[in-house]
């Protein structure tokens, strides 16, 4: 049996299946885990995720940014844009069961060796408290609170010490820190407005963060496209812009060896 993690699909169907044909995927002995992001600027979302779906048994999926947004609009807790390449999901006739589906899934995977998220732990907490905040997270989306917890997860993100004091705001930085996490600054509050492999003067990589709390094992996550590929002790990063024009990158959780395959074509210009 083989483990695979992979970056962000974000629709690019025909590319995942081209790595999963690199890889000579068995789905009845390999381990697929996608870092989140199935859906959105690519042109296949919903084939994603009816492929996700039908091969759950040994497929396992982390929420990202645009997952979470895909369910807010289906939810109708924020507004659909017109030129939104997932709005044939939503007229699918299996729109119900695919999204239902994907709101049970979770923020946090943990394995023996490895931690998979889509954008990273927030560095000031310790697994336990990671564990914590993210089971509190995938408990509402999953349950009956869910369109709620979609409608709060937009709008500024003040730092945790205060954040936390009231529920809407905890889990929208939890959520934050989860799927859109990039910077910090000095004192651990998230800065999301920078999107490049680097910030201002005073914002660092959540993973550089001075006062990280250990974790015990390496975090493997997506989102970062400018960032590309990092294999770092401590953080590993598998996001190369398939979307872009990039690559869609996987790798062997088990020997650490790297596949990648191409973009067919850049489905959106960067800053799009």
């Amino acid at each position: 049996m083989a483990r695979y993690a992979i970056g962000d699909l974000q629709g690019c169907f025909d590319e995942f299946i081209r790595l999963l044909t690199r890889i000579r995927f068995d789905p009845e002995h390999d381990r697929l885990y996608l870092l989140g992001d199935l859906v959105s600027r690519g042109p296949k979302s919903l084939e994603v995720l009816r492929w996700v779906l039908a091969n759950q048994h040994c497929t396992r999926v982390v929420l990202g940014n645009h997952d979470l947004h895909l369910l807010a609009c289906w939810a109708q807790a924020t507004s659909r844009k017109p030129d939104d390449s997932t709005l044939n999901v939503f007229t699918a006739p299996d729109a119900d069961r695919l999204l239902h589906w994907l709101r049970g899934q979770p923020l946090l995977i943990e394995l023996d060796d490895y931690l998979l998220c889509h954008a990273g732990i927030w560095p000031g907490w310790t697994l336990d408290a990671a564990r914590e905040h993210a089971r509190e997270v995938e408990t509402q989306l999953a349950g009956p609170g869910y369109r709620s917890l979609l409608a709060g997860m937009y709008g500024g993100s003040p730092g945790w010490d205060e954040a936390r004091q009231a529920e809407q705001t905890r889990q929208r930085f939890i959520i934050n820190a989860f799927t859109r996490m990039r910077f910090v600054n000095a004192g651990g509050e998230l800065a999301m407005a920078f999107k490049g492999e680097r910030a201002e003067k005073g914002f660092l990589p959540w993973f550089d963060w001075p006062q990280r709390q250990p974790l015990g094992k390496p975090v493997v996550f997506g989102h970062w496209s400018a960032l590309g590929i990092k294999l770092g002790s401590t953080a590993i990063a598998l996001d190369a812009g398939c979307v872009w024009g990039g690559m869609l990158v996987g790798l062997n959780l088990d020997s650490g060896q790297l596949v990648q395959t191409p973009a067919l074509r850049t489905y959106q210009a960067i800053g799009d």
